[in-house]
């Protein structure tokens, strides 16, 4: 592996606690629950009889167990993160698991309760200027009034998670951490066999997703079994909450509705002849007669230079300190204190994500740094997060975290940012439309094909749900009917790409996730237009956007940046703004 400079680039959680055998860390283990049953003995059965002050009280009091429980969380799965191999670190997941469903057993009084005020009584509470700072948790999370079942039924639903959903996540994880993929003579990781599908070396990519389909194909049983129970799971969980579809419950916790997701779905989708048309010119730029699944993330120019972290961090710096300085002076935080896990090593699990932690202590950044100009774009990303979660603390425990439409704007803005410098900075055409095509292939991966592959979320709970459970053939087979969609005839999708369903985790760790990067991009293509024609105050209130966090409907606050979600001709904002960069990109073919 080449050196890069971020091999020696760790996290410190210290912020959290020191290690599992940190005494604040068994401390807090104890007190939550003395909290949490202390709270209980406080206000249980008392919900709907308190006056708007006391109401504030209590929400601050329940703030504190949810930031002290999530910071408990948050430690445990950081470390594993970085070595799931690790016995130590499993069993805190685990005991932090199986904490988290206990306090959620002592503490699901106040949903049910909440849930069963009249809406004349909730009205004045939500109204009450005592409570204006809640105003927005507690208005939304009237909407779940339908689906919440007796306090009973939700402390049994909560106690067999730990051994039931959460178990064959982690195990799917741990799966895939410890899988091993075989590749001239080396042993290799995960991401690392992924990243050779962006060499420019042909065979070498050929020889990468032999390998990778060896692996995923030798895991195939256990894969297709942990898919096919955490899918009958879900399905269980929906029926008991007479939840009508399979993605009702996602929308919801999006807060949008069904109406603005299938207008996205639909405008993408419509919109697939331009993937085909895009990569019919990707293949020529390539010399490719026929372009394979494999060829798809092949650099156009052979021009292999490792990119160094410093160089990486040196862009993603520049490009959001020019954009906002307080935007630029919260990343350097990042950096600067060991907020980052960017190091690739056995036993770290795959992807990247940034992680908000709780309003007490800060965001924490992991990745899997390999030194690639996506690997720029990667950490760009995860910073947008990670200033986004830094910034929306302030709105506490109940109103920090944002729905999954609106926790892409900052990460996909970030990338943006870093794109249009490095795109400034080139003179020659050939090295300009290298770097446009990377940007397209980008955006493809993020808007169509996460669409493509929320039509086969939307297949295969409908086939679990339908025909009971799945083959592993039959997964294969309405994965390929939507990859086949997606891309027609520009790319001939070999038959080993059947299986390459069973390592995606998004799937897993949180169903209906992946329409949400679709989102996030088409919504930030149409704010960076709104930036490129107006910047004036626009990174102020930006930055506002983001301080925000949770605490308004996400329809709300794009509005204020003058867009509407809810529109649904908006997506097509987005979508004719990808349509220009894939035409930049002919006019600079034929021009070189």
């Amino acid at each position: 592996m080449n050196k890069n400079g971020a091999e020696n680039i760790f996290w410190d959680l210290s912020d959290l606690y020191s290690s599992n055998d940190d005494p604040q860390l068994a401390a807090d283990k104890k007190a939550v629950l003395e909290n949490a049953e202390a709270f209980a003995a406080k206000y249980k059965g008392k919900i709907a009889s308190l006056s708007a002050p006391e109401f504030k009280k209590m929400l601050s009091e329940y703030e504190d167990i949810q930031d002290m429980g999530g910071k408990i969380g948050s430690f445990a799965y950081l470390q594993w993160s970085t070595d799931t191999g690790n016995a130590a670190y499993g069993k805190l997941v685990q005991e932090s698991n199986e904490l988290g469903s206990e306090l959620s057993q002592k503490l699901v009084f106040l949903d049910v309760e909440w849930m069963k005020v009249s809406d004349e009584e909730a009205k004045k509470l939500i109204e009450a200027p005592e409570l204006e700072f809640y105003k927005h948790y507690l208005e939304s999370s009237r909407r779940y009034k339908d689906h919440v079942l007796k306090e009973e039924q939700e402390q049994i639903l909560s106690a067999k998670s730990v051994t039931g959903r959460s178990a064959w996540v982690r195990f799917f994880d741990e799966t895939l951490g410890a899988a091993k993929f075989e590749l001239d003579g080396e042993t290799l990781t995960e991401q690392e066999a992924l990243s050779k599908l962006h060499e420019s070396d042909r065979e070498l990519r050929i020889r990468a997703h032999a390998s990778l389909t060896k692996t995923f194909k030798d895991l195939g049983r256990q894969l297709t079994f942990i898919f096919n129970t955490l899918l009958a799971d879900k399905s269980t969980n929906d029926k008991l909450r007479k939840y009508p579809d399979w993605i009702t419950s996602r929308n919801l916790s999006n807060e949008t509705d069904d109406k603005t997701v299938n207008a996205l779905v639909e405008s993408v989708t419509s919109h697939y002849p331009l993937v085909q048309r895009y990569y019919k010119l990707k293949a020529q730029l390539l010399g490719l007669d026929e372009m394979k699944d494999f060829d798809r993330y092949a650099p156009i120019m052979k021009n292999e230079a490792t990119i160094s972290w410093e160089e990486a961090k040196e862009m993603v710096m520049d490009s959001y300190t020019n954009f906002h300085p307080q935007m630029g002076e919260i990343t350097g935080y990042f950096f600067d204190k060991n907020w980052i896990d960017a190091a690739i090593k056995p036993g770290k699990r795959g992807g990247a994500y940034s992680a908000s932690t709780v309003p007490s202590v800060h965001p924490y950044v992991f990745m899997n740094f390999d030194g690639k100009i996506r690997d720029v774009q990667t950490l760009a990303h995860e910073l947008g997060h990670g200033v986004h979660q830094y910034l929306s603390r302030q709105q506490g425990p109940l109103q920090a975290g944002t729905p999954l439409t609106t926790a892409e704007t900052a990460s996909v803005f970030g990338e943006m940012l870093v794109f249009q410098k490095l795109l400034k900075e080139l003179d020659d055409p050939k090295e300009k439309l290298a770097l446009i095509i990377g940007k397209i292939d980008d955006t493809i991966a993020t808007v169509f094909r996460q669409v493509s592959m929320n039509r086969f979320e939307n297949a295969m709970h409908t086939a679990r749900r339908e025909e009971g459970e799945l083959t592993t053939e039959r997964f294969s087979e309405l994965w390929m009917e939507q990859q086949r969609a997606l891309y027609g005839d520009s790319v001939t999708l070999t038959d080993e790409y059947g299986i390459w369903w069973s390592y995606i985790p998004h799937f897993l760790h949180t169903p209906g996730y992946v329409y949400a990067y679709a989102f996030g991009e088409l919504l930030v293509l149409a704010l960076y237009e709104e930036y490129t024609r107006n910047s004036d105050g626009f990174a102020d209130k930006y930055l506002e956007l983001l301080s925000a966090g949770g605490s308004e409907w996400p329809h709300d606050l794009v509005a204020k940046m003058g867009l509407d979600i809810r529109d649904p001709n908006f997506w097509n904002k987005g979508l004719a703004s990808f349509k220009r960069m894939v035409e930049e990109a002919e006019e600079l073919a034929k021009e070189i």
